[in-house]
């Protein structure tokens, strides 16, 4: 994901000979864009962003901007899948360095999660609290990342069971009402600061996970 605490524009990206190639240059202008979007969504809410502010954030045209996406709405479901994959590939490595004792993966995968809304403020903004308000195709996406997430945690479950002793969830409705406790729990400490750091959600989403497995 983007920086999250930077408000003005990036160093541009070197044109002329100097320039990297199409494909890498389109890829950092996303980047910066999206960026730019998480920061503009979060300080001013998603009804009142524009192309405009977001392409100005950015440093970069409003042309730019319509080259990328069609609209904002179109810009927040991608930011939405961007970080989705990035924020995936963050929790998989730390479950994954974590070994094979099915307590730690599930602890260091929630830590992965819970410094992601420490590091990237404003995206945690935009996609825990402004996401909701921005039309219902992006309420369609944000179903469907959830759903997407309750998967990887059904199939983590899956693959745990395999250890003696080790429970399998009980139906496939338990990994969601993991993921929509998280979800709704890390929207809250965005929302109004409580509990006041995101890692004090830890005890309580552990406390939920577990009690939630030892109801077989």
């Amino acid at each position: 994901m983007a920086s999250s605490d930077r408000t003005t524009p990036r160093s541009a990206i070197p044109r002329g000979r100097h320039a990297p190639p199409l494909e890498i240059r389109l890829g950092l202008q996303r980047e910066r864009l999206f960026e730019a979007a998480a920061a503009v969504f979060a300080e001013t809410g998603y009804a009142d962003a524009s192309a405009e502010s977001i392409s100005r954030a950015a440093g970069m045209s409003k042309a730019t901007f319509y080259e990328h996406f069609a609209n904002k709405e179109e810009c927040i479901m991608a930011l939405f899948d961007y970080a989705f994959e990035v924020l995936l590939k963050r929790i998989v490595k730390a479950a994954t360095a974590a070994g094979e004792d099915p307590l730690a993966r599930q602890r260091m995968g929630m830590r992965a999660f819970l410094m992601a809304l420490v590091e990237y403020p404003n995206e945690a903004q935009t996609l825990l609290v402004e996401i909701i308000g921005a039309g219902p195709a992006a309420a369609q996406r944000r179903d469907e990342i959830l759903e997407r997430f309750a998967r990887v945690v059904d199939r983590e479950n899956e693959r745990m069971a395999r250890n003696p002793g080790f429970p399998r969830f009980a139906s496939p409705d338990d990994s969601f009402a993991i993921v929509g406790a998280i979800v709704e729990l890390a929207s809250r400490q965005v929302r109004l600061g409580q509990p006041p750091h995101p890692l004090d959600l830890e005890p309580v989403i552990e406390r939920f996970a577990t009690g939630l497995l030892g109801q077989q």
